[in-house]
């Protein structure tokens, strides 16, 4: 009875272990290939499991593709969660991590590799406004915060993928504080709490 109690935990340790080299091979494999590309057997190699382990612990590629971009999606990177001088901590964060010798946005690559998949297009919709689209939504408040919050990300998604990753000359060689200075003024209109009138209103004044 003492032999099998003290094997129990053990095994639910290695169910654990095996479990978690699965994800973290897969979000590698994700950001690399995108969905399409990665394959199941070579996610399965680069976790050192057999295929059949990637069925049993998450069902199917696409059970495992929600759970690694679930996994990539939720820690904060570009929108962090304080509300205080929102616009220029998104600026400056954004600014910093698009740096010519930043690390990789694994998150926004898992998204651009994925997205022209349909099926992995709606899982990555559903990641980005379960995590980030959520949290800025609910730090910028207001009326019509969802819509303001998923303008804010088109900006970081852009201002990430023409620096970062097509390397714009002019963008590239920015000064990192100058561009901060310049994002702060685009995304300070979208942080504001306040109502904003619409254009035919304010026509009006």
């Amino acid at each position: 009875m003492l032999v099998s109690m003290s094997a129990q935990p053990a095994h639910r340790r290695d169910a654990a272990a095996t479990r978690e080299a699965i994800l973290a091979a897969a979000v590698v494999e994700f950001t690399e290939h995108g969905y399409a590309g990665a394959g199941v057997r070579q996610i399965a190699e680069r976790a050192g499991v057999t295929a059949m382990m990637i069925n049993r612990y998450f069902g199917s590629k696409e059970g495992l593709f929600a759970e690694a971009v679930d996994r990539s999606f939720s820690p904060p990177t570009v929108v962090g969660g304080e509300r205080r001088d929102l616009a220029r901590a998104i600026a400056h964060t954004l600014a910093e991590r698009t740096a010519p010798d930043a690390e990789r946005l694994d998150p926004f690559l898992l998204m651009l590799r994925s997205a022209p998949d349909p099926e992995a297009a709606n899982i990555v919709r559903q990641g980005i406004e379960a995590h980030v689209g959520a949290r800025l939504a609910t730090l910028l408040g207001g009326s019509e915060a969802d819509v303001r919050a998923q303008l804010g990300l088109a900006l970081v998604a852009g201002t990430w993928l023409l620096r970062a990753v097509i390397n714009t000359s002019v963008l590239s060689a920015a000064d990192d504080d100058r561009l901060a200075d310049l994002l702060t003024g685009m995304l300070e209109p979208i942080c504001r709490s306040g109502d904003v009138a619409p254009v035919a209103d304010r026509a009006a004044d």
